[in-house]
């Protein structure tokens, strides 16, 4: 008995699923999650500290948790879920389910800006990364090369890769709407780089397990729009590899002393990409180094 928390992180097929799982006792390979709908569960095994499990009676897993769910709001948002997060949590472009937060950048933009952009010329392409919890991991190691990141799903189609191709080559920007979009990106052309491919970037389907933290050198973007993130999280880190270490805390101070709104109801900033941003590193890293 006891109560029980269930976090999907991953669904495998239409009736099972990974899930971080909290409660009293772990649970064991063959018991059962009674929901509070009625509906049951069943644990089937473990992979690492993630559960697996599975529907009972061939149930759809995006079904019970349509029917049983909640939104799994951020916990620096202290309140339950409401009715309208279904919507304000979730971009207006969003098409595959699977991810276990939103790309909150995203949440900046609505249908009429959408298209007011399409009208100034801007291109869009859409790529799929279902975010993992892992990403909002704090890093707690003292070498921040040590810090392991979950693996997480891209889905980035020939039709995204052409695309940034072609801006490329006519001399335009590459910008990405949030940190999912950059490391999709990201691994998309690192594993063209290490194919050997001639362009930037190729389609890439796959898990990727990138960290990007300051020293790496972009490969794909030329601007970024993010919101503002907690300290000590791999986006953050993200953040001061593109834009420069100092240059990212000289923004947080002025986004701190002005009060701008953080995480993912808050505001956002446009950055353009420091090319010298793999030298500007944290004096930890300088020590290091020395």
């Amino acid at each position: 008995g006891g109560a029980v928390e269930i976090l999907i992180e991953r669904i495998l097929s239409q009736t099972s699923a990974l899930c971080h799982m909290r409660a009293s006792k772990p649970a064991k390979a063959g018991s059962c999650v009674n929901l509070n709908g009625g509906r049951k569960l069943l644990v089937s095994g473990r992979e690492g500290e993630l559960f697996k499990i599975e529907t009972v009676n061939g149930q759809s897993v995006l079904d019970v948790l349509n029917a049983e769910g909640h939104i799994p709001l951020p916990p620096y948002i202290d309140r339950e879920d409401e009715p309208l997060d279904r919507e304000r949590y979730q971009t207006v472009y969003s098409r595959e389910p699977g991810a276990v937060a939103a790309p909150t950048a995203g949440l900046h933009f609505d249908e009429p800006q959408l298209q007011e952009l399409k009208k100034l010329g801007i291109n869009m392409a859409f790529c799929t990364l279902h975010v993992g919890a892992g990403t909002f991991q704090p890093v707690r190691e003292d070498d921040i090369s040590a810090h392991h990141m979950h693996s997480e799903f891209v889905h980035l189609s020939k039709e995204v890769a052409d695309a940034v191709i072609k801006a490329r080559r006519e001399g335009h920007r590459v910008i990405a709407v949030g940190t999912t979009a950059v490391r999709s990106l990201e691994s998309a052309a690192l594993q063209a780089e290490k194919d050997g491919c001639s362009d930037v970037i190729a389609p890439f389907s796959a898990d990727t397990s990138i960290f990007i933290y300051p020293g790496y050198r972009y490969r794909a973007v030329d601007a970024l729009i993010t919101n503002f993130h907690l300290p000590e999280s791999t986006l953050i880190m993200l953040v001061a590899a593109f834009a420069g270490y100092s240059h990212t805390m000289k923004a947080y101070e002025h986004a701190v002393k002005d009060a701008y709104k953080f995480f993912s109801y808050g505001d956002c900033m446009f950055i353009t990409k420091n090319e010298k941003a793999y030298q500007d590193l944290p004096p930890s890293a300088l020590a290091k180094q020395d």
